[in-house]
């Protein structure tokens, strides 16, 4: 499944239908993983059925599941092939601007 073509509610709904999925495969219950990633059962239960979740909650969880590997890979710096891939570049923008 592509996130690329996915409304963000539904990547939402998607994460939490994983976490779920690795949860039960690990035959956890949720105030086991709750008390395990020092989220409150609340929130927990909230992300299993909507998918919404504070991001340091759902890093606290991903954490717990062991999948930090995957929250290594997000949002990364653009990597370079080669010399004239940084030459060619464009320089990076310090701030944003409003368009």
């Amino acid at each position: 499944m592509s996130f690329s073509i996915m409304p963000s509610e539904d990547i939402a709904t998607e994460l939490a239908r994983r976490l779920r999925n690795r949860r039960l495969a690990q035959n956890l219950t949720l105030e086991g993983l709750a008390r395990r990633g020092g989220v409150a059962l609340g929130t927990l239960k909230k992300f299993e059925r909507t998918g919404q979740i504070a991001l340091v909650s759902f890093i606290r969880l991903a954490i717990t599941m062991k999948d930090e590997a995957a929250l290594e890979n997000l949002l990364l710096d653009q990597k370079y092939e080669t010399l004239d891939d940084i030459l060619h570049s464009e320089k990076k923008p310090k701030r944003g601007r409003i368009t």
